[in-house]
């Protein structure tokens, strides 16, 4: 059957059409409807291949079904894992994702964010690109609710979920102190994104704990050209690091083929480490250690955030900021060798 309504399922059930709305729309139990006529709408409506006319209900509930998931670069399998884990969620609650690529550009992100504003959609999740926020401030404005998922800006009350970034990068770099390495190299990402600079202060500092000075802090964004680069200029050293940290996967890559490229060896000659952990680093030639993000409860805990924020009709309490990090945990594997 084309075009089944709930006037559709009612005149097949026989049951009204406030019945079967409120059975349709999970309020049976509020209104004590009977458990048999829960199922004998719901089987019809299976049947008949129902589905809400997501137009009408933005209509009546004032509201779109559509969420903003807007991320940096899916060429990251750490952000494509993010877009894919929060997309399947929020699709099983029965929401329709836009979901905007930015490629690593404030200025893609910030026409992806006005788009997103003037299709009035219900919400807005957010990876930030930049430093810049006065785009996020116009949805803030306009009453539409925002959540940041693993970068943040602190300047805006927007509320937050991610990894301890700091933590994370602090913890790694003293287990490579540990191992006895003293040259360790930091491969950092974009300045401009509050996640690089949180892991080059956790390196930074537990370099200074360590009594050690910071050997060396390269590179200027999350890809593998930078992570290329800045590593064979490394290895060109007369003091060439026993170590390097990438502060990314894709960063590691980069890093990875300049080292290859020099002859040396993982971790004969060299220890490597990263933060994120990609399934394919269980597959290198050296598994390599590193940084597992919580991935599923980041995104688990931002789709609850931005749905928290949806439904509530209190204002003061919608606007309210919740900042919330996650400790990450390192994954050891192959890729670190004991220094003397």
């Amino acid at each position: 059957m084309k075009n089944v309504t709930i006037k559709t399922i009612s005149e097949v059930t026989g049951r009204s059409l406030t019945t079967v709305s409120r059975v349709l729309n999970g309020s049976a139990k509020k209104y004590r409807i009977k458990e048999e006529t829960q199922k004998l709408v719901l089987d019809a409506a299976h049947k008949l291949n129902y589905a809400p006319n997501q137009a009408a209900v933005s209509l009546r509930l004032n509201r779109s079904l559509s969420i903003g998931l807007v991320i940096p670069t899916l060429s990251n399998p750490y952000f494509a894992d993010v877009a894919s884990l929060v997309s399947h969620s929020l699709r099983t609650k029965g929401y329709s994702v836009l979901l905007m690529d930015c490629d690593e550009k404030e200025a893609a992100e910030i026409e992806a964010v006005r788009l997103l504003a003037a299709q009035n959609v219900g919400g807005v999740i957010i990876i930030p690109s930049g430093s810049q926020s006065a785009h996020i401030e116009v949805l803030l404005k306009r009453g539409i609710p925002v959540v940041c998922i693993d970068r943040y800006h602190e300047n805006i009350p927007v509320s937050y979920v991610a990894t301890n970034h700091y933590e994370g990068a602090y913890a790694m770099t003293q287990y490579l102190i540990s191992c006895g390495h003293k040259r360790i190299a930091c491969l950092q990402g974009s300045h401009a994104v509050i996640s690089n600079n949180l892991r080059v202060k956790g390196y930074r500092d537990a370099m200074g704990a360590g009594n050690l000075p910071v050997y060396s802090v390269a590179g200027n964004s999350f890809t593998r050209e930078s992570g290329y680069i800045e590593t064979k200029l490394l290895l060109q050293k007369k003091e060439k690091p026993t170590a390097v940290f990438a502060l990314s996967d894709t960063i590691l890559l980069g890093a990875l083929k300049a080292i290859k490229e020099e002859n040396i060896k993982v971790p004969a000659d060299i220890s490597v480490v990263t933060f994120d952990n990609s399934s394919y680093l269980d597959f290198l030639a050296c598994p390599v250690t590193s940084i597992e993000q919580p991935v599923g409860d980041i995104a688990n805990m931002s789709i609850k955030l931005l749905q928290d924020r949806i439904k509530s009709h209190n204002r003061e309490a919608a606007e309210q900021q919740m900042k919330v990090l996650i400790n990450p945990r390192i994954v050891f594997r192959q890729s670190v060798k004991m220094h003397k």
